[in-house]
């Protein structure tokens, strides 16, 4: 099957190949694992937010290496932060709360703003830390939205897998009918990994949902992972479309789905504030996943999203690994971008 793959959809290789089984025999694995000791996540967040920390850790240590606390201090660090794409009310708020901190606690030298600048950035995102909750319901129904190439479709294999490593049984609705090339990479990780999957080769993606939903139940699944197709924000009747999928899911299992998860490329910067907005409006955006932090010196949007729209921020993505995407933690977030 993957070679018919690799035939009709040879653009997109690199994303099938995220799927395939590891072919290494266990003992050069061994080998290898004797060879290369395990990084913590900590550490992997660190390289995975390299690009940010390159612009904004190495900008921001020049400027904390020591001297008076003054204007042009602070105006340097607005420039640092608007560069980090943390946005312009974020930064504003940001300096408000750092100028408060040093004249409350009298800092007059550079060195000590470091500890005031990740005192208020841990303000503005610590509340966003929240963990995914499942186990209110029974499925625990998640809808997935966001833009063509977000990285919904391979967020949805990794957060499968995730769920999975906790026990927990899961189904994949593959409600993105539009979209063959999404339909068959989540069959794929299906099969690989003895998920089943509900799919139509056409036809309505309610119904996709609604049949996802209600095998779910017959099956006594833990949580159902549904895919949707990719909307841009201003496609508004694809949006009400999209709509109409919630509306339908909710009419299958009430108050589903449970959990309604925005995927948000980094790499789009202040777009993915906008992307936060419009969707939220739309359909009620319960969570964020943000993906691909690893390729982007943009970090720094995640608090331009927490001043603009401060709904959790349920996970974060570092790089293509399997493992490589976990629930969001502002404090080793914040490390892994300033120090």
């Amino acid at each position: 099957m993957l070679a018919l793959f690799n035939l009709n959809y040879a653009p997109l290789k690199p994303m099938f190949d995220f799927f395939k089984k590891d072919k290494t025999p266990p003992a050069a694995e061994a080998n290898t694992a004797e060879i290369t000791p395990t990084k913590s996540w900590a550490e992997r967040l660190k390289q995975g937010l390299a690009k940010t920390r390159s612009q904004l850790g190495n900008q921001l240590a020049s400027l904390f290496g020591g001297g008076k606390i003054d204007a042009e201090v602070y105006e340097e660090l607005e420039t640092i932060l608007l560069t980090s794409d943390v946005g312009v009310n974020a930064t504003k708020n940001l300096l408000d709360d750092i100028k408060n901190r040093v004249k409350a606690q009298n800092l007059d030298d550079t060195v000590q703003l470091k500890a005031a600048l990740k005192a208020a950035m841990s303000d503005l995102l610590t509340p966003l830390q929240q963990p995914l909750e499942t186990s209110t319901h029974k499925p625990f129904i998640i809808m997935l939205a966001g833009v063509n190439g977000a990285g919904k479709t391979t967020s949805i294999g990794k957060l499968a897998k995730h769920f999975q490593s906790q026990g927990k049984s899961v189904l994949i609705a593959a409600g993105d009918t539009f979209r063959a090339a999404a339909r068959e990479q989540l069959q794929v990780w299906g099969e690989r990994n003895n998920v089943h999957v509900v799919a139509q080769t056409s036809g309505d993606p309610a119904a996709v949902m609604f049949d996802a939903i209600n095998s779910a139940i017959a099956k006594n699944i833990d949580i159902v992972l549904a895919d949707t197709a990719g909307r841009l924000p201003t496609q508004m009747h694809l949006m009400d479309e999209i709509a109409k999928v919630k509306r339908v899911m909710n009419k299958a299992l009430p108050n589903a789905p449970h959990e309604v998860l925005l995927v948000l490329d980094a790499n789009t910067g202040q777009n993915a504030v906008t992307q936060v907005k419009t969707f939220d409006d739309a359909l009620g955006v319960t969570g964020l996943v943000l993906s691909k932090l690893d390729g982007t010196a943009k970090g720094g949007v995640i608090a331009a999203i927490a001043e603009a729209r401060p709904i959790p921020i349920r996970f974060i993505g570092i790089g293509e690994g399997i493992d490589d995407l976990r629930p969001f933690n502002a404090a080793e977030f914040i490390d892994a971008m300033i120090d």
